[in-house]
This record gives C-alpha cells, sequence and structure tokens, in this order.
C-alpha cells in the first residue's frame, strides 16, 4: 500500500508541476487543475486512459515515455504481484491444513510463533516429530508467513477465542505448547484449550513467576519462567563461565550434550542408576519423578523411564542405548 501510494503521490506532483504540457478537451481554457492531475494519474495508471486529458509539449511527453509509463508498470506489476502473493499464501495455507487434517488426533499445537515457539517447534521436529503433525496459531502476518516458509500448517487467529483452536483441531490434539507474549493471554488460552480438550498436556511459558501457580492452577501440566531461566543462566554464567557454558551446551539441541527421556531396557533391569552407560539424573516411576540417588530407585524396575544426559550425537566412542531398537522394559513385558 504504501509503495503504490508512493508512485501515485509521486506521479500526480509530476503532472501538477508540468500542467502547462498538458491539455484538457473538456475545459474550454485547457488549463490542467490539481483535481485533474490526480484524475489523469488514476486512469493512466491503471491504463483505462479516457484520452480527455493528454500530454501536449515535447516535455510532457517525454515524462511520460519515461518516467510515467514505468511507473505505470511498476505501479501494475505491484498490484498484480501482491495480489498473487496473498492468493499464493493462502492456498499454500489451505494445503497444508488439509494436509494436516488427514493425520489429525495426533497432533501438536503450539500457540504464538515468536522466538519461544520457533525454537519449540525446532525441538519437536530435532526429536523426530513429524512436521506435518505440527499446527502453529497466531494472529500475527509475520508469524503466518515465517511459520509457512518452515513448512507448518497455520491456522491464524486468536488463540484465546474457542472457534479459533477449533479449526487448530485442539480438541484431538495430544499436546499444546503455549508460548504468547502475555501471562493473562496465556492463562486465557490455557482455560480455553482445557475446557475444549480435558485430557491434552498443556505446557505454557510464563514471564513472571508469581504467574506460574495461576497457570498451573488454569490446567497447565507444565510452566516455564522464561525470566527466571534465563536470570539463573546468566546468575550462573557470571559466577562460573565453564558452568555456564555446559548449561548452554545442555539447553542447545543437535550438539554436544542433550538432556533426554528414554525407556529402561530389558537389559538395564535391577541395576542402579548410576552403573548405566548414559549419565542417569532423573528416574521416572508411577508418574513421579525420583532423582538418581532416592533410595526409592535403587534398583531400576520394569516400566521405568530415565532422564539422562547423553551426547547429542552418538559417536563411536559415546553410544547412544535406547536408540538402536533395544528390547525395552516397559510393563507389558
Amino acid at each position: 500500500m504504501l509503495l503504490a501510494l508512493s508512485i501515485l503521490v509521486g506521479t500526480v506532483a509530476l503532472v501538477w508541476f508540468d500542467r502547462d504540457g498538458y491539455v484538457d478537451n473538456s475545459d474550454p481554457a485547457n488549463r490542467v487543475s490539481l483535481i485533474d492531475a490526480l484524475y489523469y494519474t488514476t486512469v493512466t495508471l491503471s491504463t483505462t486512459g479516457y484520452g480527455d486529458i493528454a500530454p501536449a509539449s515535447d516535455t510532457a511527453r517525454l515524462v511520460n515515455a519515461f518516467v510515467i509509463t514505468p511507473a505505470r508498470i511498476a505501479f501494475l506489476v505491484l498490484l498484480i504481484g501482491t495480489t498473487l502473493e496473498v492468493l499464493a499464501s493462502q492456498g499454500r495455507e489451505q494445503f497444508r491444513i488439509s494436509r494436516w487434517r488427514k493425520s489429525m488426533g495426533h497432533h501438536v499445537v503450539v500457540i504464538g510463533y515468536g522466538t519461544k515457539g520457533r525454537s519449540a517447534v525446532e525441538t519437536l521436529v530435532s526429536s523426530g516429530q513429524d512436521r506435518e503433525s505440527v499446527v502453529v496459531v497466531d494472529p500475527g502476518a509475520t508469524a503466518l508467513a515465517e511459520a509457512h516458509a518452515d513448512g507448518l500448517a497455520v491456522v491464524t487467529g486468536d488463540a484465546t477465542r474457542r472457534d479459533v483452536l477449533r479449526r487448530a483441531g485442539v480438541a484431538d490434539a495430544d499436546q499444546v505448547i503455549i508460548t504468547t507474549n502475555r501471562d493473562d493471554s496465556n492463562v486465557l488460552a490455557i482455560l480455553t484449550v482445557r475446557q475444549l480438550n480435558p485430557d491434552v498436556y498443556i505446557v505454557s511459558s510464563a514471564r513472571e513467576h508469581e504467574n506460574a501457580p495461576l497457570m498451573k492452577q488454569s490446567g497447565a501440566n507444565s510452566v516455564i519462567t522464561s525470566s527466571d531461566a534465563v536470570g539463573r543462566l546468566l546468575g550462573v554464567s557470571s559466577i562460573s563461565p565453564t558452568l555456564g557454558s555446559v548449561m548452554e551446551d545442555l539447553l542447545s539441541y543437535g550438539e554436544g550434550l542433550e538432556v533426554a527421556e528414554r525407556d529402561l531396557l530389558v537389559s538395564e533391569v535391577g541395576k542402579q542408576p548410576q552403573s548405566l552407560p548414559d549419565q542417569v539424573i532423573a528416574v521416572v516411576r508411577d508418574e513421579k519423578v525420583y532423582r538418581y540417588f532416592d533410595p526409592v530407585v535403587t534398583q531400576l524396575a520394569r516400566g521405568d523411564r530415565l532422564v539422562v544426559v547423553r551426547p547429542a550425537r552418538e559417536l563411536p566412542w559415546a553410544p547412544r542405548p535406547g536408540t538402536h531398537d533395544e528390547e525395552l522394559a516397559s510393563d507389558d513385558d
């Protein structure tokens, strides 16, 4: 719109300043007013060309040939290109949504596609989540374009509205990640999501620590306080730069170290957490999390899940147990 308006205003100014070189066949005095200049510009740029106002002097004709004609072409290319871009964007969105609806029921809804939302999606995809099973909900045009560029299905709208969340398939989703920039919006989104799907697992970000209990009370299963997490990392880095770099490595996916949760293997049943090749830091048993040194998990049992620190990529001297289709010690065994 700004570019089109600039071309329009610029062309009107050219015609007005050189108005003596134009004739108005509908005016006996052949005078061109400012309104005539605006009228001539609009019919010329739109290629309508009624011919009632025309350049008469050599200067006006040269300006039309070498300035106004390129401006007309640019104006048309701008309008047609913008229209095609909008139609193509809408077409891509509908295509991705229709493709995503085929696998609806096992998808992840990400509300808010800012820095936190993009990082969450990147981690999900890197961990094996199918990109086609991730749906982004965001009202912003910039986020819409970025999500499209990342090959994600997008539902445009306010995530605090039920109809928007219904279009995103929240009622059939496995997980919902909420990462808007306002805690009050997060709380309202949590309440709406929980109302539509009482069983979905909800993870939400919180800007302020005091709002985390309210979000959990509203129905969030897990709340991550971004400001506190960044503050702790900054504090740790200032006290011990080496420890800060290790913590940053753990939080960065794809290289160095990673924190992961995996199933217990049959060969690991009955062993102590400290004796495994992975660095076990916690054990999940009966939906409760125990630290590796807790007496309750001195011996690992069937059905346990391990939270481990391991290499982000397997190396010949650093294996990654649980990633080679080993036999798992699940409760069904």
